[in-house]
């Protein structure tokens, strides 16, 4: 296909991306409401907690400030509804230029990477309640809790995403073993590396007094390590018989 064409190609499926993502931005700004009441439930809970003498609220220190929370959440969820849309779109474009080979190893890829991503970021809303609810016990007697809208915004999304993408490293340790990168030996050889980074990582990502949380996160994230090696040793070992059939057969 001459250059000209592939530009053309590209705008068109771009533009379908695009008004994907608009509608899918809408139907999520007609559920904005309900979704700041989930977001915001840790908060009522704090203020159940501190009883009537404690301010416990979200606050907006702009006037623009409520309308752009409910498009920075419009946006985030729009991108989520319209994934399959705008993902079609890439992969389609992609999808001429790829061998045989590498439309398996993508396939196989996207449909690994797509529930454990979805899995990581129920994890992290299963644990971003417990995150604001401890925080919010070392408040100090008669101070209040006031949490700003962007600030709890960006918390909130920032926590879902990062835990998320912690889900999808270990499929990037299979597609670099397919790849010839490494072997599921020298991955399982790095476990004591993997190890500590999964509960420095789970660390940071949830409050230091949260032990139960930390310690999950950092079990899940090990399980998913080793399950990844041990699919690199697997795939290994197919690989070397393969290629001791065919030496067998020259």
């Amino acid at each position: 296909m001459p250059l000209g064409e592939h530009l053309r190609e590209f705008r068109r499926r771009f533009i379908i991306g695009i008004l994907a993502l608009v509608v899918g931005m809408i139907v999520a700004f007609v559920f904005t409401d309900q979704i700041i009441w989930a977001m915001t439930e840790p908060i009522r809970v704090v203020a159940e907690q501190r009883g009537k003498d404690d301010v416990v609220t979200l606050m907006y220190q702009s006037i623009t400030g409520p309308f752009d929370m409910r498009l920075r959440i419009s946006l985030a969820v729009g991108i989520i509804i319209s994934a399959p849309v705008w993902l079609w779109q890439l992969w389609a474009f992609l999808m001429p230029g790829l061998t045989r080979k590498e439309i398996k190893y993508t396939v196989g890829f996207v449909a690994a990477a797509i529930p454990l991503f979805a899995s990581g970021v129920l994890v992290g809303w299963l644990i971003m309640p417990h995150i604001v609810e401890l925080m919010a016990s070392f408040t100090p007697q008669g101070a209040s809790n006031i949490y700003d809208s962007k600030y709890y915004y960006d918390f909130v999304f920032k926590l879902l995403f990062v835990v998320g993408v912690s889900f999808v490293l270990p499929v990037f340790l299979v597609a670099l073993n397919l790849a010839g990168v490494m072997s599921g030996m020298a991955i399982l050889k790095g476990w004591r590396v993997a190890i500590l980074v999964a509960s420095v990582f789970a660390a940071l990502a949830t409050p230091a007094a949260d032990i139960v949380s930390m310690l999950m996160l950092a079990g899940i994230l090990t399980v998913l390590f080793f399950a990844a090696a041990g699919l690199s040793v697997l795939f290994d070992r197919r690989r070397a018989k393969r290629e001791k059939a065919l030496g067998l057969n020259l």
